[in-house]
């Protein structure tokens, strides 16, 4: 729709005189035309009021003084014409001036009435019409994501309604000059922007202007800035919950991790990730420091080729953390001094910035982060480092409480291997000795005794034959606590031993090409001998199936029945002494045992480690 607000800021104009005379003079040759015919039929009186209908007409479209000149003539003319004696003037003062008066009387009120409702009219026009200018500009400048931007179009429009060569509408504080009047746009005290539009236009299109226009413009900027600061505070919120979002998500993605027990490196990558996500391309190493003053590289981007250990001397972050105990930052290294300063020129480093890690409340190391570019870091990048410490210091202390654990697991099976070796030869040297020397001296006892003595004979015979019962007893006894055959013929024919002293029928599957370390081939023993023990008391098995190998730096053993199978790890189970020695060997045993469905050990020894 287009808008002409200029035709109403100055008020509408009346048409030419010219044309109103033209128009009056019509309308009275045409009214003493009409009244030739009825002239000898109607009263004068009557015949006059036809006369009106010009000064009306007149009187409703130019100005108070034609339409008194038009009363006039109009008078005149119905004198002359039709007012006897005809085509003549015989004045008479008080029938002409009483005519006179009166079709002046009507030519005024009409006029003032027709001023009235033309000037109410144009006001409603006028206020539509800067109603729909207003609506059609809240639409661009409230519907806008940018304010500013959205003035450019509103003042090309606001231009365009007022017939103006330029409008601009601006946020600043801008004085006017030689080409451009500037109007305040004002939010009480408070300076909201400026209307600018040309210097050359009238003083009383400027007064209109600042009376009908200004207003309204204040108050759409009014409602646009506080619109723009909603949506700025709601866009903020927006970001700012996405943000935390995702924060979250990181926290539980890197929490689930370290839950799991991951390795270090693992936790540190997944970090490492999550950091990139929010700080853009960054590098993160973990340092862990050292009772020399320096710092050891533990983790962290390969392709920087620094120095496992870095000094701390001079000005670093390293170095800064070490004393504060505080999170550090450098934006620039050009004017740092020290040798780890030096390092990091030589590798193009820019910026860093660097927190404490404490774990179990003792300064373990710096967690930091590196920028090769010439912004600096962002300031978020201390709490965000912040945040992650604490879960890179759980880490840590979960490894060292798992390494401390792996340790005291294998001084346990040791001090129990070394409590049978010790039991083993107290056995050997001592009891088995004993009875060994008991049972000759019974040998000897018998062999001196009188023949007529035979029921005595007897019972001392049958006296060292049980004492050499004892003796096979006690000699199996001590070969189940450390078998003696795996020192001279290796895993391989222990387990061929195993096999063959079982209740049941074992088949084997060895492949043993080369010596294990004897912490592997203890508990492998062990473990077939208390798999064999298991399938003939427990299982109902009637065979069983035994697989090693030692590939690479795996050992790997597999043990199967066909037995009622129902086996688990609680419970009592001897397999539980087992499992935590095969884990403080860092390996894992995995039991298999469906109901009716025979049981499994699954077992991987890393021979390396071990």
């Amino acid at each position: 729709m287009s808008l002409n607000l200029i035709p109403l800021l100055l008020r509408p104009k009346p048409p030419p005189t010219w044309l109103g005379l033209v128009v009056a003079a019509a309308f009275i040759a045409a009214e003493t035309l009409v009244l030739f015919p009825l002239r000898d039929n109607s009263a004068t009186a009557a015949t006059g009021v036809l006369f009106l209908c010009g000064i009306l007409a007149v009187s409703m479209v130019w100005r108070p003084w034609l339409s008194v000149l038009t009363a006039v003539a109009s008078a005149l003319a119905f004198i002359y014409f039709h007012v006897p004696p005809f085509w003549a003037f015989e004045f008479s003062a008080r029938r002409d001036l009483q005519t006179v008066a009166v079709f002046i009387a009507a030519g005024l009120v009409t006029s003032r009435l027709a001023d009235l409702a033309r000037s109410r009219a144009a006001e409603a026009s006028e206020r539509r019409q800067e109603a729909a200018l207003t609506t059609e500009l809240a639409k661009r400048m409230l519907c806008a994501g940018d304010l500013r931007s959205a003035l450019v179009p509103a003042s090309q429009r606001l231009a365009q309604a007022l017939e103006l060569r330029s409008v601009a509408i601006k946020l600043d504080v801008i004085p006017g000059d030689g080409q451009r009047a500037a109007c305040p746009l004002c939010d009480g005290a408070t300076r909201l922007g400026t209307l600018l539009v040309p210097a050359d236009l009238p003083d009383q299109t400027l007064q209109r202007l600042r009376q009908r226009v200004v207003p309204m413009l204040e108050a759409l900027l009014r409602a646009a800035c506080d619109h723009e600061k909603i949506v700025n505070s709601l866009k903020a919120s927006r970001k700012e919950s996405t943000m935390l979002t995702e924060e979250q998500a990181a926290w539980r993605r890197v929490a689930t991790l370290v839950a799991r027990g991951a390795s270090l490196t693992d936790v540190f990558d997944a970090m490492t990730e999550e950091l990139c996500r929010t700080l853009g391309r960054v590098h993160t190493v973990l340092m862990r420091y050292e009772p020399n003053r320096t710092a050891t590289r533990l983790v962290g981007p390969s392709t920087l080729h620094c120095p496992t250990s870095i000094p701390l001397e001079g000005d670093n972050v390293l170095g800064t953390v070490l004393r504060t105990r505080r999170p550090a930052r450098i934006n620039s290294y050009d004017s740092a001094a020290g040798p780890a300063a030096a390092m990091a020129r030589e590798l193009g480093i820019r910026s860093a910035v660097g927190v404490p890690v404490m774990v179990q409340g003792r300064l373990w190391g710096v967690l930091a982060v590196m920028s090769f570019s010439a912004e600096a870091l962002p300031p978020a990048t201390e709490a965000r480092l912040a945040d992650f410490s604490g879960v890179i210091a759980t880490a840590i202390a979960n490894v060292e409480n798992r390494a401390q654990l792996a340790a005291s697991r294998a001084r346990v099976v040791t001090a129990a291997d070394n409590a049978r070796r010790q039991f083993e030869r107290d056995l050997h040297d001592g009891v088995l000795q004993r009875v060994v020397s008991l049972g000759l001296e019974l040998s000897m006892t018998e062999a001196s005794m009188p023949l007529e003595l035979k029921r005595y004979k007897a019972q001392l015979s049958h006296t060292a034959e049980g004492l050499n019962g004892v003796f096979k007893s006690l000699q199996e006894v001590s070969q189940g606590i450390h078998p003696a055959i795996m020192s001279k013929g290796g895993l391989g024919a222990s387990i061929k031993s195993l096999a063959r002293r079982s209740a049941i029928p074992v088949e084997l599957n060895l492949n043993i090409s080369r010596q294990l370390p004897e912490p592997t081939e203890v508990a492998a023993y062990y473990i077939v001998s208390e798999a064999l023990a298991n399938a003939a008391k427990h299982a109902r098995a009637t065979m069983v199936h035994v697989s090693a190998e030692a590939e690479d730096a795996v050992f790997r053993l597999s043990i199967q029945d066909d037995g009622i199978g129902g086996a688990s790890l609680g419970k009592g189970s001897g397999l539980i002494g087992l499992r935590d020695r095969i884990e403080a060997l860092g390996g894992h045993m995995e039991v298999v045992s469906p109901a009716r469905h025979g049981t499994a050990l699954l077992v991987k020894i890393p021979i390396d480690e071990a």
